[in-house]
């Protein structure tokens, strides 16, 4: 009788976590596909390759909301955030192809950031609540939906340009929106935080969380590095736009097994020596991209995305153990916070790109890879838990 409760209680939450990740494809995939088209924007609104840069910047800034929606998420609880968050990303990502102008683009693109900080939060703290004694591995699966879905999705949006034309892109909202009456039953309804709870101890997390939250921004803008000057990049040198997009394909969905190892293998070994040795092979692995040519360009970028990839779902649950009182919270500086930093560097370096060529960029983001191998060594290391 006990085994029956026990079968009958797993595979409700096996169902809901693989209907999170199915959300957590569409949301990264309307919220990351804008690499894909970029070289098809900058020239349908007369725009310079400099400011490639800042128009990764306006979709990625918005992120930085994301720990101030951690905190409401943990106070509120509930799951609402979760919805609201792909139901923005997704029509922002509808309305790309009809911006008039720069200003234009640059209000929806902050549109889709700021949903996308409403999503990330909550969901990230229900799916390690759905993990039960194997939260690793359950974030992992959460993080391989949205890695498709940033990867897969640049190469579907730049085909649907070249067949219709940029304002065709509103048809890539469709599913989310066919989503989001299942959602509200998938995601984990969380509970508020009390207002006698332990208050959080800033000045003990104070010196982790910086490590943390520098070490995934430069992680970060070696990603953003590769996803936005690479395309331009394949362009210039005479490439298609199709092309230039399944660079960003091959580099993340290839990833999903580094998401998926990842978070496996720090549930057995520990996550500071996986950090470690995955950004050690990262840099690497970028490096060598620069110098390679035909098939190996295609062998290199899908191990540089299994190495990178691979600390994702790492780095998520380090800052959920540095804060458990706000596991919420704790997400948003992981990948919020951490993602608009980056955004912010990757908009410094459109210019270096405008000066010396789409390629200096990704030497910046090596120097930057370097510098993330003695951050994780200071991160604490916990044991595995719920």
């Amino acid at each position: 009788m006990h085994a029956s409760t026990t079968t009958g209680a797993v595979q409700p939450r096996s169902g809901r976590l693989a209907g999170m990740s199915w959300a957590h494809f569409l949301n990264d995939g309307a919220a990351n596909y804008l690499p894909g088209v970029l070289p098809a924007i900058l020239i349908s609104l007369h725009l310079s390759v400099a400011l490639s840069g800042t128009i990764m910047a306006a979709l990625l800034v918005g992120q930085a909301l994301q720990p101030l929606v951690g905190l409401l998420a943990d106070r509120v609880g509930g799951r609402v955030m979760v919805a609201i968050g792909l139901c923005g990303s997704s029509l922002g990502g509808a309305m790309i192809g009809f911006a008039p102008g720069f200003w234009p683009l640059v209000g929806v693109l902050a549109m889709i950031g700021v949903s996308n900080s409403f999503f990330h939060p909550q969901a990230l703290a229900g799916v390690r609540q759905l993990g039960g004694t194997r939260p690793g591995t359950a974030m992992s699966i959460f993080m391989v939906g949205g890695e498709v879905g940033r990867g897969v999705w640049p190469a579907l949006a730049s085909w649907v340009v070249v067949k219709w034309g940029l304002p065709s892109l509103w048809v890539l909202a469709v599913p989310a929106l066919l989503t989001l009456p299942f959602l509200v039953r998938w995601a984990p309804k969380l509970a508020a935080r009390h207002p006698d709870a332990t208050p959080i101890q800033w000045r003990r997390h104070a010196g982790p969380l910086s490590r943390l939250v520098a070490f995934s921004a430069l992680r970060s803008m070696m990603i953003l590095s590769v996803v936005t000057f690479v395309p331009l990049m394949w362009t210039q040198a005479g490439g298609s736009l199709t092309e230039g997009a399944s660079f960003i394909t091959v580099m993340l969905v290839v990833g999903v097994i580094g998401n998926l190892g990842g978070g496996r293998l720090a549930d057995r070994f520990g996550r500071k020596p996986l950090l470690i040795g995955a950004m050690i092979v990262s840099v690497i692995m970028l490096v060598m991209f620069m110098a390679a040519h035909g098939f190996w360009l295609w062998i290199v970028l899908g191990v540089l995305g299994i190495s990178l990839f691979a600390t994702l779902p790492l780095g998520i649950l380090i800052a959920q153990d540095i804060l458990p009182e706000n596991r919420s919270l704790g997400s948003g500086l992981a990948l919020g916070l951490s993602n608009a930093i980056a955004a912010l560097g990757v908009m410094i370096l459109g210019l270096v790109a405008a000066i010396w060529g789409p390629q200096a960029p990704l030497w910046v983001a090596v120097i930057g890879g370097v510098l993330t191998v003695p951050l994780a060594l200071g991160l604490p290391e916990h044991p595995s838990s719920v």
